[in-house]
């Protein structure tokens, strides 16, 4: 039982982690814009679409690579971001199965 119990601490905390990147409405909009125009972007170009300062959208863009809703390639002098959306969907399903 302890197992079973250990497991689902876990998964709770991977959503946590995941709920708190969500959090914010600029890092749900990046994931939105991500997911629109074909899930790769460069960090320039989404700093393009946000008002937000640079330090700012890189803050937003590290706290969600840290979630692994994106991961970052460094291409050249340019980082490429790519949505993770596999994990979207599975920790975000793993919350709904809680209730049903």
């Amino acid at each position: 039982m302890k197992v079973a119990m250990g497991k689902g601490i876990q998964e709770l905390e991977d959503i946590d982690v995941v709920c708190k990147a969500l959090a914010h409405c600029s890092r749900r909009q990046i994931l939105v814009v991500l997911n629109a125009l074909g899930g790769v972007m460069t960090a320039g170009e989404i700093a393009k679409r946000f008002s937000c300062s640079w330090p700012t959208t890189t803050r937003h863009l590290r706290q969600l690579e840290s979630a692994g809703l994106v991961s970052v390639e460094r291409k050249g002098r340019e980082q490429v971001y790519r949505l993770n959306i596999a994990r979207l969907k599975h920790s975000l399903g793993k919350w709904i199965n809680y209730f049903e």
